[in-house]
Order: structure tokens, then sequence, then C-alpha cells
């Protein structure tokens, strides 16, 4: 007989009797066959468990990556420290050898869509228009690719006044101190003969009346409309019968008529050729990478020193770090002083390179795929670069693909080794950029023209409140938003809204989309062109009608010293919704010199 179980407490508890002290016959003993099996179930369970993947607070790949790099006091300038716990990153973000998945190396719905800039049966041969005793010449700005929108508009321009262009003169003094002149970058040859239907281009200014004449100098206002050139160049033109314009850039409307912006289009894309010994070494090392991989990555990574500096972010360095990039940035005076976490919740600072690793495994690419690294100095050098390249350890340069001999010859111009860069990106299968600056504006509409490769840029602003948060959530939750945020950011066809954004990143109207689909964007009667680079009929994608109005009160002058209106923050920034995350905000002239590309 079983006993009561024994009263809680002393004599004042003894009324509270326990309701189990009711006689109960003994439970019999588990038979040993039931005893073995659940012995057997416990020994799955803690194997299972100990298989079980980490959460990612646990992460050392995240661990590692919460602790922003710090500066090695006892290093050289600039050089970032690096945990040791940073080497085990490879091992412990999910790998695997690279896919051939349709969403990383391009878009199912680029088939739908093809480059069309050929004009239409509006658009006059340029016999037809030219007037003898007009002549355009202009002097461009700023590194490669902000003189490159300055050849393209110029073109543009010289159109609009049915003059005849001089081939441009490229800036020789700015920030990039690189003495390469037109036709030892482009092919010139190539750039009149292409064009010789639209515009009519010299390569020299010809003598008029047995003489040369002075040319008269004047400056535009930023993005000056049609109108606006017919009403402040045109009448000097007539008079003097030669005007030069100077520090050419952005001084064309973003929006224009659909022939002037196809115009624009064959300029960028068809016209402008680099001389053949730079897309010689160019193809040469896009052959080198792919005799690596089928596929691979080209990196636009922008993590150099400027650019740190005029994002006025802070990366972990302490004072050593502040005092390096703040050193820097008093070279521009309009800067004002920075809030480093504000900036960075504004999703203007620029991914560290561990950060935009994470950002690739985390949407699929495994890490075996071989990336170019189109950069210039980085900052922090090898140390900087480690944490990605644990994540991808197949990392190239243009330095390390090619030999030091084969280089010399652009070495010395920042410009020709900018266009090698260009190149290796524009031939890569997913190119990734970290800003927003010129070169990747060019890129992504370059890239949607030629059939919309996959292009992605980092939506800063949704990442870093993602990055600040990832220690509270697994890898498959983290993967899973970083394909959420970048949504929008992948180079999609009708990504951007026409008309949105800069037309070099956006060139809707010589976008066209295929009509032997079902689904046919309707086509603003104004934007329809009479042909198409395709063989299939399309209609072109819709645009905003052009406003009828003039920008020019924005300020510039015809006077020859002028030194021109500080840059509009307009002509940088892209204007998506979620597009205020650029990095490049100009305020003057030399912030664009140092940071167009």
């Amino acid at each position: 007989m079983v006993l009561p179980r024994r009263r809680v407490g002393g004599h004042a508890h003894q009324h509270h009797r326990n309701p189990c002290a009711c006689p109960c016959p003994r439970r019999a003993a588990l038979p040993a066959a039931a005893a073995a099996l659940l012995l057997l179930f416990l020994v799955a369970a803690v194997a299972l468990l100990g298989v079980a993947p980490p959460p990612l607070s646990d992460h050392p790949a995240l661990a590692s990556s919460r602790r922003r790099p710090l500066l090695n006091s006892s290093g050289g300038g600039g050089s970032l420290a690096v945990e040791p716990e940073r080497r085990e990153i490879s091992k412990s973000v999910p790998g695997g050898g690279w896919t051939a998945a349709d969403d990383l190396w391009g878009s199912k719905l680029a088939s739908k869509f093809y480059g069309c800039s050929n004009s239409s049966s509006k658009f006059p041969d340029s016999s037809n228009v030219t007037q003898p005793d007009r002549y355009l010449m202009i002097v461009t700005s700023g590194g490669l690719n902000q003189q490159r929108t300055g050849i393209i508009d110029a073109v543009v321009a010289a159109r609009i006044l049915n003059a005849t262009l001089v081939v441009p003169k490229l800036d020789q003094t700015s920030f990039w101190k690189d003495a390469s002149d037109f036709a030892e970058i482009f092919d010139v040859d190539w750039f009149i003969t292409s064009l010789s239907k639209d515009v009519r281009i010299v390569k020299e200014l010809p003598k008029i009346g047995g003489k040369v004449r002075t040319p008269h100098r004047m400056r535009v206002p930023r993005k000056c409309t049609q109108r606006c050139y017919l009403n402040r160049v045109l009448p000097a033109l007539i008079k003097r019968h030669v005007v030069r314009l100077t520090k050419f850039d952005y001084r064309l409307a973003n929006r224009l008529d659909s022939d002037l912006q196809k115009l624009r289009c064959r300029v960028n894309y068809h016209a402008l050729r680099f001389t053949d010994p730079i897309e010689e070494m160019g193809e040469k090392i896009i052959r080198r990478m792919r005799e690596r991989s089928t596929y691979f990555i080209a990196l636009h990574l922008r993590f150099e020193s400027d650019m740190l500096a005029f994002s006025g972010c802070y990366y972990g360095g302490g004072e050593k770090e502040k005092r390096e990039l703040g050193a820097i940035r008093k070279r521009w005076k309009t800067l004002h002083a920075s809030i480093p976490e504000k900036e960075r919740r504004h999703g203007r600072c620029p991914l560290t390179p561990e950060e935009v690793g994470l950002m690739l495994k985390a949407l699929g690419y495994r890490n075996n795929v071989h990336i170019y690294v189109a950069s210039g100095e980085i900052y922090g050098g090898a140390r900087s670069l480690a944490p990605l390249k644990a994540l991808f350890p197949n990392l190239h340069t243009k330095e390390t693909i090619a030999s030091k001999d084969e280089l010399a010859p652009f070495s010395k111009y920042s410009s020709r080794m900018a266009a090698l860069d260009f190149i290796v990106c524009d031939g890569s299968d997913a190119f990734v950029t970290n800003n927003n600056g010129n070169m990747a504006k060019i890129l992504a509409g370059r890239r949607r023209y030629l059939g919309h490769k996959r292009t992605i840029r980092p939506n800063a602003k949704r990442l870093y409140s993602l990055f600040l948060t990832r220690g509270n959530m697994s890898w498959d939750a983290f993967s899973s938003k970083v394909h959420m945020f970048q949504k929008g950011f992948m180079g999609e066809p009708k990504e951007l809204r026409p008309g949105r954004g800069e037309f070099h990143e956006n060139p809707s109207t010589c976008i066209c989309e295929k009509t032997d689909h079902k689904t046919i964007t309707k086509s603003n009667p104004q934007n329809e062109q009479g042909s198409s680079n395709g063989t299939e009929g399309g209609k072109a994608i819709s645009e905003p009608t052009v406003p009828n109005h003039t920008e020019e009160g924005l300020g510039g002058s015809d006077g020859e010293d002028d030194d021109g209106a500080p840059a509009e923050k307009e002509a940088m920034l892209d204007t998506e919704v979620e597009d205020d995350d650029t990095l490049v905000r100009p305020d003057d002239p030399e912030l664009e010199e140092a940071l167009s590309d």
C-alpha cells in the first residue's frame, strides 16, 4: 500500500493536502526494449542538434563582419586591421561551385527587348542642314567617363545648332592629370565617319577666309535645353562663326526630343570606340578571365580614399582613419561637416568589401566564381580586400591578369587604365557597382541597351538596416531579405520608369520591346521610330514629353571669365524613389573631377 505524500509546511498548512495523495497503484517498470528505443531517440536528437545550421548571430562570417575593420596603428598609411576570425569566413558561409542559374547571370525577360537607335524619317541628313560657316568647339571636364558624357552631348549640341563639330578637346589639367588627347583614347576616324549622316565632324578647325579664326569662348548653364542653345549660343555662332564651349559637362538637358535622344545613343553605343591598342588589351583581359571561368563578375568597388573621404562615412578605424580621410576631405571647401551615422543610414556610404561579398553570397553566387575588381588604390590595400577574398578567393585585377610589360603603354595614363576597366566591366557576365558615379551609370545604360546584361547596384539604404540586424536571423532569412531589398536594383527590363534618372543610365527612348510577344508597351506617338537596329518589329518604350521650358537662368554666362556655377545636385542624382542612396552628390566642379568615375 502506498503511503500518503508528506504534508507541506508546518501546522499552518496542514489543512492543504496534495490532491495526488490519494492511494494509487505504482507504475510498472518500462520494458527493456522500450528503454532502448527511448535511448536511441535521445541520441538521434542530440546528433541532429549538432549538425543543425547555427543562427546568424553565431555565423563566423557575420560575427566577424559586425565588427568594423580597424586601422592598424603600426602599419602603413590607411592599412585596415583584419581580425583573426575573418580567416574562417569562406569556410562558414554556404559555398559550392558556380551556377548558371538564369537569375544570376541574366534576365529571363531580356530577349523581349533590344536596342533601337536609328533615326526617324523626320531627321534629315547632316549634309542638308549643316551651315558652312558655323563651327562648334568644346572642352570636356573630369575623368574618362565624365568626359564621355561631354563628348556625347557635344555631338547633339552641334546638331541642334546645325554646326560642324571640331573633335572635342579632352581635359588635361584637372584632378586626373592625363595628357592624352582624343585620338589617343578613341578611334577618331571611326567617330567621324560613323556619325557623318548626323553631324559633320572635323579633326581641326579649318582656315576661314584664308586665316584661322580665334574662337569666341563661352559657357552654357547646366542642363541647357534645345531652346537654351538656340537662344544663347546660336546668336554668337552666327556672329563669330566659331564658338568654344568650356567646362563642357552636364551642359545639355536630360530630356530631349526623341531623335536627339537616339542620336545620343548612336554616339555612346556605336560611335565612341576605344583605340585598337586599348580594345585589344581589354579583350585580352576578358579572354584570360574566361579561361579561368565560364562566367565572371566585374566589381567596380570604388573603395578608394577620395570616395570614402567625400562620403563622410566612418569605417571603424579610430583616430587614424578620421585624420587621414579628414585631411583629404578638406580639399573640397564646399563640403560641410558630416554625421557618419546619418550618411550611412541614408545609403550614402560605399559598402565595405566584406559587405559587398556578403550581398553577392546572399544573392546566390558561389565561392568559386571569379571576380574582376575594377578599382583604383583600395583604402587599406590587401587588408581591406581580405574579407572579400575570404568569401570569394578568385579575385583578379588588370595588374594580376596582365603583365607589367603589357600594361606599360597604359599605366602612366589614368584615362587609358580606366578604359581597360570599362571594357572588362562591359564584357562581364554580371557587373556590380558600389557607387552611383559616371562609370556606373554609363555602363548600366550600355548593358541595358545591349541586352539587359545582369547589372547589380546595392540598395545601400535598405541593406544598411539589414547589416545592423543580421546577427538576429538565420542565414536563410538574411539571404531572403537581401533578395527582397535588391529587387529593382538588378538591371531588369523596365526597372526604371521611362524618363527617370540620367538618360545615360536609363536610355529608355533607345530600348524597344518586340511586338511578337503578348505584352507590348504602348508608345507615345512622338517617340515611335521609323526604323530600329533590330531585325524584328518593335515599339519604343514610352518616355514623358519633353518639357516646354528652358533652364537659361541656371547660371553661367557668355563671358570668357565665367568660372561656371556650382554643379546642381540633380545633375548627378538618380530621381527614382529608392535612389536617394547615391554616393556622388557634387557641389562644385572639383568634386566632379575627383569623383567623376
